[in-house]
Formats: C-alpha cells, structure tokens, sequence
C-alpha cells in the first residue's frame, strides 16, 4: 500500500476531471447477489438514536472507500461505502486542532473524499484533477489540516458518481468557545437520495430525454383546466411559450421519486428512522442534505424550528415551520418537544415525487402520522421571469440573437452594470454567442427572490424560512468596501443536457475564473434557467446580500439559486490556489456546469 504525502502537487489539468469516469459496475444494482445480510449502519444512524452529546472527538481517523453491501427495504445492492458502512462513519472534530485523516481506496477505480465547507489548502480539498491527483486503487492519501472553523458539514467522494452510491458521511467540528444557544440533546439528520438503477444508466437516459424520470407531466386535460381558470388566449400563449424552450412546466427536478428511495440517516420511510428524546428537552437537529439530486422540503408536524446555523456558521434565531435544504447545504435547528408522544421528521422532494421520513419519539417503536404529499407544483413565466418581454428564447441561430439584441436596446434602463466597477450596479447583461447551443434562453430582468419560499411553498398557512430571514451571528473579520464586481451566469440547454456557467461547458472554457488574493469581490450570479441551481464554491466563504448589514450577511458554502433569480455575494478569498466552483446537482456537474476559481 503507498501513501501519497500530503502536500503532493498535482501533475494533472482541470480537463483531467471530465475524463474521470466510474465503471459501470461500481453502479447500485449491479453486485446484487451473495449477500445474505448486510453490514450494520454506522452507530449514529440507527434507529433508536440516544444522541450524539457523548460522541467522541478525534485528530484522527483513518477511512477506507469500499464495495459493501446494503439492503434498502430488503432489497439488497451494493454501495460504494465507507469503512463498511453507507452512509459512512460520523466525524467528530474540534476547531483549532490539527487533524490527521488517512483514506484508501478499496475500489477498483480511482477515488477521492472533499471536505465540504471546510476551509483549508487546495492540496487537502480532495478535487481530482486540481491540486490532487485523486486516489488511485490500493492507496491512501493523507490528508492533514488546521480547523478554523467549527459547526455542521459533511465530506463525500469528489469522483465520477461515487457520492450517488454511498461514498459520504457528516462531519461535526465542536466550537472551542461555548455557543450562543443551548440544548440537552442532538441528532444528525442526513437525507439523501438512493437507486437501484447504476448512476451510469441515470445519467444515460437524462441525456437521452431530459425528462425521463418525470411520471407527473401535464396532459391536455390539464389545458383544458388552464382555459377554465385563465381564459383561452392567457393558457394558449403559456403552453406555446413552454414548447418554444421545448420543457414542460412541471420538470422540477431530472431524477424522480420514480427511481429514488429517498433516505435519511440510511433509512428508508419504511425503516423509520428514530431519534430519542425526553419531554421538555431542547433537541439540536443537525440536517445535512447529501443527496445526488434532490432538494427537500423539510417539517415536523406538531413542532416550531428555531434555526441556529446554516451551512456551520451562526445566525440569530428565526423561528419557523418549514424550509427548504438545497443539495449540500447543512441547517442546525433546535426544537423542544413538550409532549410525550412522537413526532414525524417529513422531507418532502421538492417535486412532490417521494419523501425521506423520521421520527422524534421518548422511546423506540413510536410513530406519528405521516403528511400526505402535496400536489406537485407548477411553474409559472412569470414566477422566474420570463413573462412578457423578460427573456429570449435562443435556437442556437442569429434570429434568436436578433431578437436578443432588440431586447436589449428596449431594456435601457435595466439595473445592470460594469463588472469592473466598485458598487452594487447589478449584474452584467448576457450575450452568449449567436451559434452557442449551451444557451436555451436568456432572463431578460431577473430578479431578486430571496425573500420568496420557493416553488410549491408558502401558501400551506405556516412560515416558511427564506434565505431575507438570515442574519450573521458571527464576527465579520472582513472590510465593507468591495474592490471589485463581476457576473457569472447559470445556463443551460434543458433539452439537450447542456448546463453550463456563461453559456460555455468546462471544457469550453479558456481558463479559470480569477480571483485576487484578499480582495473583496462581489460576485454576481444570474439564473437563466428555469429550475433551482445549489452552487457550491470551494475554498472560501461566500456572503450572501440579503439586505442587512455587512455586519449581518450569513455565511454560505452553497446557495440554492431560483430560476430567473440575480443575487450577489461578497467574497474575499484568503487561500491561493485553484477551486472548484460548481451546481452540486451531481449530473449538472457532469454535464458541464464546473469551472475554477483561481486565487493568484
């Protein structure tokens, strides 16, 4: 067995990760046999959870990627596991210790493990192809770095597809000055999304036909209704303008409840996942959405949520009913259960296709009723900005681009700006190139919709947590005046599988984005799609502007972007080096939407 060292440089280019691919084999569904049970769940996803108060912190840990066995509502697969077991082990940590983590790989491809959220040298990110060679079969890499920071995060395979089947796990680093908040217990609550289909074969038939695992689309009889309730004309022009993008109002996310068991802590709905409590306890909910594909929607009937953390950094108290986790995002929530009775942990996806469920009860075999889905939602034009005059609709041809640039003249007065220039002038107007078939449409006047819930949310009578609610409860060890402004743009060509940022794939890129050393950037990002977008940056924090101060913007690792939707962020990146940047929907990364981030 060789270990790689841990400040071994790579030799590699960022094209190098577009070739990475995971054999078919290595896919769920496809070592099926011979398993006559499978390996228990790590201690702190099994049901009948006590809590994680008396989990042990660590420095080190040593991890080993591998083909294990599970079974999912006793059908038996295997996943690519960590230390036996998927999800893998928890990691408990604690800030401004120096941690040692050893990780083989016992697959037959190459693999690699990323620390999501955690700041640290670019050699210790774990992206292949940037400043890290990957894991090759047999190896182990050493990973070593300081913890600056403390909170909820997770770690997961960097690799192919590997994080669909079963290579990740959560990560706690404890503070070491006390929180501002108590509690007398906690649970981590991971959700995720599973399939018996090899992601190979998902990824496949996405390509094929982008809606392929949609089982909910409209009929003609839907139309009908449409006319009933807007009149002849309004419903003509809406279906006419969803054939124009050739998409359908209701592809809300590409991969479904059809192949999906949706999971949490490992479970299935029917498994039941339980975690323990006493009356009148304050219980910590750690909630990590690891999931490939899908965003949630998360309640618990019976109980109001205060949140406390989002993404490991602290915000000040909003209390709630409801909210949105976008894939890879991480929400701490506190909740006091008066009552001795249980109380069902309801994730619902956001397309309505499945749900991961759980319980809070005082003791093991409880169980509270659970929700009735709700309708599946349906988007509007104009709820992502493309009513009227506000988009253009690109064949790939100079008709479209004509259309576009009249467009353009008729918006003179758009809050759009120079991306070199200090300010919040807005964001840049787009122009991709007339011949670029990555772009299906452009938003013409997007919108600031932080303070909406989010499609299919907000009209239940209960509030709903929107991103406008979060403010910093963190020290602000950055400067106010931002030195510089640039745009990135969310695009893609739905129909074709094309994702992309400023109409062009990875490999279409000239180079890395650049960023300066401790500069204080405010980045523009524009959502010319029309389905939600987490975007992850790697290496540094982003700030979101929701409107408070400089003192209160939240920290972020990943912000879920709505369609239609221009927000900004301030950044100042303090690690140099080449970073990762990417929509974590893991086969919107595949298919082109990843790009770096150079710190120079």
């Amino acid at each position: 067995m060789k270990i790689k060292p841990a400040d071994m440089q790579s030799d590699l280019t960022p094209s190098d990760i577009n070739r990475r691919r995971f054999m078919q084999m290595a896919g769920a569904g496809l070592f099926v046999t011979g398993f006559g049970t499978a390996l228990p769940l790590p201690a702190w996803a099994k049901t009948a959870a006590l809590g994680l108060r008396e989990t042990e912190i660590n420095t080190r840990y040593d991890l080993n990627i591998g083909y294990s066995p599970v079974v999912i509502d006793g059908r038996k697969a295997t996943s690519t596991g960590i230390n036996g077991t998927m999800p893998g082990p928890l990691l408990r940590l604690r800030e401004g210790d120096i941690v040692n983590l050893n990780v083989t790989n016992g697959l037959d491809v190459d693999s690699s493990i990323h620390w999501h959220g955690i700041i640290l040298p670019p050699n210790m990110d774990g992206v292949p192809g940037l400043s890290f060679r990957g894991i090759a079969p047999g190896d182990t890499y050493h990973y070593k770095y300081r913890l600056e920071q403390a909170g909820t995060y997770w770690y997961h395979s960097h690799s192919r597809f590997q994080e669909q089947t079963g290579t990740y796990g959560p990560l706690i680093i404890d503070p070491k000055t006390p929180e501002p908040f108590a509690y007398d217990r906690e649970h981590v609550v991971l959700l995720s999304d599973w399939s018996f289909e090899s992601p190979e074969t998902i990824f496949r038939n996405i390509n094929l036909a982008g809606g392929y695992y949609n089982y909910q689309k409209r009929t003609v009889f839907d139309y009908a209704d449409d006319i009933a309730d807007k009149g002849f004309d309004e419903a003509t022009k809406n279906w006419m303008a969803w054939g124009r993008m050739r998409m359908s109002p209701v592809d809300l996310l590409d991969v479904t409840g059809s192949t999906y068991t949706y999971l949490m802590n490992g479970n299935s709905p029917d498994m039941n996942w339980t975690g323990i409590f006493k009356p009148g306890e304050t219980v910590r909910l750690r909630f990590i959405n690891s999931a490939a594909m899908t965003n949630f929607d998360v309640r618990i009937p019976g109980l109001d949520m205060t949140v406390v953390m989002v993404d490991g950094k602290r915000v000040k108290p909003v209390t709630f009913h409801e909210f949105r986790i976008g894939v890879a995002e991480t929400y701490d929530v506190l909740v006091t259960p008066r009552a001795d009775k249980a109380f069902t942990i309801f994730a619902e996806s956001l397309n309505r296709s499945g749900h991961a469920r759980g319980t809070l009860a005082p003791e093991a075999g409880m169980s509270a009723e659970i929700p009735v889905r709700r309708k599946r939602p349906v988007r509007t034009l104009e709820a992502i900005g493309m009513g009227g005059m506000d988009a253009t609709f690109f064949g790939g041809g100079i008709s479209g681009m004509k259309e576009h640039d009249k467009k353009m003249k008729d918006r003179s007065k758009m809050n759009m700006g120079d991306p070199h220039v200090p300010g919040p002038k807005g964001p840049t107007p787009f122009k991709p190139d007339k011949n670029n078939t990555n772009v299906a449409m452009v938003i013409m006047s997007p919108r600031d919709r932080l303070a909406e819930p989010g499609i299919g949310l907000g009209d239940d009578g209960w509030k709903v947590l929107t991103y406008k609610d979060l403010k910093s409860n963190e020290p602000q060890p950055y400067k106010d005046a931002v030195d510089r402004e640039m745009t990135i743009n969310i695009t893609a060509n739905m129909e074709r599988y094309m994702f992309s940022f400023d109409g062009k794939k990875f490999t279409e890129h000239d180079g890395p984005y650049m960023f300066k050393h401790n500069e204080r950037l405010r980045l523009w990002l524009v959502n010319h799609t029309m389905m939600e977008h987490p975007i992850h940056l790697h290496g540094m924090w982003m700030q979101l502007e929701n409107g408070g101060s400089n003192d209160e913007i939240p920290y972020k690792h990943t912000i879920l972007v709505k369609p239609g939707e221009k927000l900004s962020v301030k950044i100042t990146p303090i690690e140099k080096g080449d970073w990762a940047f990417h929509c974590h929907l893991l086969y919107h990364l595949e298919g082109g939407m990843f790009q770096v981030m150079r710190v120079a």
